[in-house]
C-alpha cells in the first residue's frame, strides 16, 4: 500500500505517508495564505527520508486524503460571498430570529445565563438580502399554492441586483416534497446558465440536509454556502498543485461524518472539523484492533484540544444537530467537543479570578509564540513550556523552528508576572497547572454527560502536544494509565489513511410503527421500503460516480426512533434493510425498546404511547485497505535502560525547585524500553514528557504508555 494522507491544522501541516511497510511522519508550519506551500514541505520531508522525488511518490500512490480546517478559520473570520436568501412566505425572519437560545448555541452555561449581555453570532444571510417567492406546500407534501414563475424571476433578478453572489433556497416542506426548490432551480439556470461570465451558484436546502425543521435545515444550507467558495478556492489549489506534482487521480476529502468522499462530492459543510473527525477515526480503528475497551481519544495540537469517545462494542457517537461556530445546522458529524486550550494558547491576567487565563485565543502558526521569534508577541503555552525545561530550543519541530527563550521569558514578565505578584517559574508553572486543568475538566465533563467516569476509560492522547501535557491532565483528572499511541504526533493524519468511501443521506419521515390510540402495527411497508431504497440509491449514484464498484457498496441503515411524542430520540442501527411483514415491525419495536432501557434504564420505556420513525438514515459505504497496528499491550518485551543523552533542570507542578531530569532522544523508544520519571523524551515531532512519580514503557511501533507509580 503506498498513500499519502493529510492533516492541514490552525498552526501545522501533518503529513503521514504509506510506503509499502514503511510508515512515515512529518511536519511543517501551515501555511495559511496558500496551503500548498505547507504541504510541499511537509511531504518534500517524507520524500528525503524515502530517498524518491516527490512527483515519483504521487505518481506511485493509491490515494492523496485531506482533513482540513480551512471551514472552520473561514467561519471563525466570517470570511465568505455575499449570499442571498429565497423562502416561503410568512418565513422571513425565521433565520435572524434562530431558535429561543441562537444567542448561545455553543457556548457555556454561565454564557448562556447571562441574558443582558447575550447577542445572537453575526448573521451570514442580513435580513435585507432575504426575499420570499409566492408558493406553498404542506406536512405531507400536497402544493398548497402553486409557484409563481414571474415572482421567482423578479426576486432572484433582485437579489443578483444587490450583489449577491451566492443564492440559497429554503422553502417550507421542500424535505418531503422539493419540486418547487427544483422549479426555482431550474428556473434560474435559464435565466443565468452557468458559463455565462459572473454566474453565482445556487444551493437548494433539500438537497444539503433531508431533516424537516425549515429553521436548521436552511441554516445548514446558508453556512454551506456561505463557505462554498472559500473551499473551492483553497481545495482546488490543493488539487493544482497535486497535479503539478504528478499525481493524476482524483484527491479525497475528510467528511465530518468519519468518511471521506473525491472532492466533486463533497459539500463544504461536511468539511468542518474533519481533521479532529480522523483522529476519532483512528482512536476507534486502534481500539478494535489492540483490544483497549473504552477509550477517551484527546487531540492536544497548536489551537486545540478536541476529544472524542470511543466505547468498546462499536457504539459510535454522533451529533445530527451539531453547533458549529455557534450556529445549530443539521449534518452527521462524529460526535467531538473542541477547547481552545493548545500549544500556541494565549495566556492572560484574569481580573477577576486574579489569576491566569489560557486561551481561547491562539497565536497559531503565524507569527507564533513569542518563542518563534516570528515577531509574536503574546505568552503562550509553548513559552510556558520551554521555560519550565521541558522543550529543547534547537531541536523543536526536528529543528525546523529555533525557540528563543529570551522572547518567551519577556512576554511571559511583562504581561503576566506583575499582575500575579509572582517570579517567572511560578507564572509557567501557573500556566501550565491552568491549561492542564482545562483540558481535564473538558475531558470528565464530556464523559459524565453521557454516564460515564474517567476511570473506566483509557486516555489516548497525541497530537503535537499531547504527549507532553498527559502526565498533568491524568494528575488532574486522577486516572494512572495514558496511552500516546503510534505516531502520535500525526495521528489525525494517520487516521485519515484509514477511512473508508463513505456517504450518509437521511429523510425526516412520521412512520408510525405502534399508534397509541387505535392500537394497530404498521402495514404500509412499501412507503418505508422506497423511503430506504432512495437513499440506498443516493448513495449508490455517489460511490459509483467515484468509480467504485457495485459489489463493494454496503450499506447501514439506522432509524431514529422515540415513544409518542417525546422529544427524546434514541438512534437504532438494524441489519433489517426491508420490511416485510408484522414479524419485523415487532422485531424492530423490540429493538428499540432494549436500546432506549440500556441508555435510560429498563423500566422507563413507554411502548403504550406509540412508537415512531422521526428519521430514516442510511450509510453507504466501500470498506479500504488501511494501515494495521500492532499489538500494543505494555509489557510484552523488555529491552536494555536506555542511556540519557543529557540533563537539564526542569520545573514540575506541586514539586519546589528545579529537578534533575534526564533527556533522552528518539533512540529511546525502543520496543520494551521503560523510563522513570522525571525524564523528557524528545523526537523529531513530539515530546514526551515524564513527570516525577511517573514512568513510560515503549510498546509496539512506538507506542508509549505512561504509568503511575505504584508508591504514588
Amino acid at each position: 500500500m503506498k498513500r499519502v494522507s493529510v492533516d492541514i491544522g490552525g498552526t501545522f501541516t501533518d503529513c503521514f505517508v504509506v510506503w509499502n511497510d514503511h510508515y512515515i511522519q512529518t511536519k511543517a508550519l501551515t501555511t495559511k495564505h496558500n496551503l500548498a506551500l505547507g504541504f510541499n514541505e511537509a511531504l518534500d520531508m517524507a520524500c528525503e527520508e524515502i530517498g524518491v522525488k516527490r512527483t515519483e511518490l504521487l505518481s506511485s500512490v493509491d490515494s492523496v486524503r485531506y482533513a482540513t480546517t480551512l471551514g472552520t478559520n473561514a467561519l471563525i473570520q466570517l470570511k465568505g460571498p455575499k449570499l442571498g436568501l429565497l423562502v416561503t412566505p410568512g418565513f422571513k425572519s425565521i433565520v435572524p430570529i434562530g431558535r429561543g437560545r441562537s444567542y448561545g448555541e455553543g457556548h457555556s452555561i454561565d454564557y448562556q445565563r447571562n441574558l443582558p449581555n447575550a447577542h445572537r453570532p453575526t448573521p451570514l444571510v442580513p435580513i435585507e438580502m432575504i426575499r420570499t417567492v409566492r408558493e406553498r406546500i404542506d406536512y405531507a407534501g400536497q402544493v398548497l399554492m402553486p409557484l409563481d414563475e414571474q415572482d421567482v424571476r423578479h426576486q432572484i433578478r433582485d437579489l443578483l441586483d444587490s450583489g449577491a453572489e451566492a443564492i440559497v433556497v429554503g422553502l417550507t416542506n421542500s424535505v418531503v416534497n422539493p419540486v418547487h426548490e427544483l422549479a426555482i432551480q431550474r428556473i434560474f439556470l435559464e435565466d443565468y446558465p452557468e458559463h455565462m461570465l459572473g454566474a453565482v451558484p445556487m444551493l437548494l436546502g433539500h438537497q444539503v440536509a433531508g431533516r424537516k425543521g425549515e429553521y436548521i435545515r436552511t441554516n445548514s444550507t446558508i453556512m454551506d454556502a456561505f463557505l462554498h467558495k472559500v473551499m473551492y478556492y483553497g481545495m482546488s489549489a490543493l488539487e493544482l498543485n497535486l497535479r503539478a506534482s504528478g499525481y493524476t487521480k482524483p484527491m479525497l476529502v475528510v467528511h465530518n461524518s468519519g468518511g471521506m468522499a473525491q472532492l466533486n462530492s463533497t459539500d463544504a459543510l461536511q468539511t468542518v472539523h474533519s481533521g479532529p473527525v480522523s483522529g476519532v477515526s483512528a482512536a476507534e480503528h486502534l481500539a478494535k484492533q489492540a483490544k483497549l475497551g473504552n477509550v477517551v481519544a484527546t487531540d492536544m495540537g497548536g489551537t486545540s484540544y478536541d476529544i472524542g469517545i470511543v466505547v468498546d462494542g462499536g457504539e459510535k457517537f454522533y451529533d445530527f444537530m451539531p453547533v458549529i461556530e455557534h450556529r445549530l445546522v443539521t449534518v452527521p458529524m462524529m460526535h467531538l467537543v473542541t477547547l481552545g486550550s493548545g500549544g500556541g494558547s494565549v495566556a492572560s491576567y484574569d481580573q477577576m479570578y486574579k489569576t491566569v487565563k489560557c486561551g481561547p485565543e491562539s497565536a497559531g502558526s503565524d507569527p507564533g509564540p513569542a518563542s518563534y521569534d516570528r515577531g509574536g508577541m503574546k505568552a503562550t503555552v509553548t513559552d510556558a513550556d520551554l521555560l519550565l525545561g521541558y522543550l529543547d530550543p534547537e531541536n523543536y519541530a526536528n529543528g525546523h523552528i529555533k525557540l528563543n527563550p529570551k522572547r518567551a521569558k519577556q512576554a511571559i514578565e511583562d504581561q503576566l508576572c506583575d499582575e500575579l505578584d509572582v517570579d517567572l517559574i511560578e507564572a509557567c508553572k501557573l500556566m501550565k497547572s491552568t491549561v492542564d486543568a482545562d483540558m481535564a475538566n473538558g475531558v470528565a465533563t464530556e464523559l459524565r454527560a453521557f454516564g460515564y467516569e474517567p476511570e473506566d476509560f483509557t486516555l489516548l492522547t497525541y497530537g503535537g502536544n499531547g504527549p507532553l501535557h498527559a502526565c498533568g491532565i491524568a494528575n488532574k483528572l486522577g486516572i494512572d494509565k495514558i496511552l500516546a499511541p503510534p505516531f502520535a504526533s500525526v495521528f489525525s493524519a494517520a487516521g485519515a489513511g484509514n477511512l473508508n468511501q463513505m456517504h450518509i443521506h437521511e429523510m425526516s419521515t412520521y412512520t408510525v410503527l405502534f399508534h397509541s390510540g387505535t392500537k394497530t402495527m404498521l402495514t404500509d411497508y412499501a412507503k418505508f421500503n422506497g423511503m430506504v431504497e432512495a437513499l440506498e440509491r443516493r448513495g449508490r449514484d455517489d460511490l459509483l460516480r467515484q468509480g467504485m464498484r457495485p459489489e463493494d457498496i454496503k450499506y447501514r441503515l439506522e432509524l431514529d426512533m422515540r415513544y409518542g411524542n417525546q422529544r427524546v430520540q434514541t438512534t437504532v442501527t438494524t441489519e433489517m434493510t426491508r420490511m416485510e411483514n408484522l414479524s419485523d415491525v415487532a422485531a424492530l419495536i423490540a429493538q428499540f425498546h432494549r436500546s432506549y432501557g440500556d441508555r435510560f434504564g429498563e423500566g422507563s420505556q413507554s411502548p403504550a404511547a406509540g412508537v415512531r420513525i422521526n428519521t430514516v438514515r442510511v450509510c453507504s459505504y466501500v470498506e479500504l485497505e488501511s494501515v494495521q497496528f500492532q499489538d500494543i499491550r505494555p509489557g510484552l518485551k523488555t529491552a536494555p535502560v536506555p542511556t540519557p543523552v543529557g540533563s537539564r533542570k526542569c520545573h514540575f507542578v506541586g514539586y519546589k525547585g528545579a529537578q534533575d531530569t534526564a533527556i533522552y532522544n528518539n533512540s529511546a523508544l525502543q520496543h520494551g524500553t521503560q523510563i522513570t520519571g522525571p525524564a523528557v523524551v524528545t523526537t523529531p515531532h513530539t515530546t514526551y514528557l515524564v513527570e516525577p512519580g511517573w514512568h513510560m514503557e515503549v510498546a509496539a511501533q512506538g507506542a508509549v504508555w505512561f504509568m503511575r507509580d505504584a508508591s504514588k
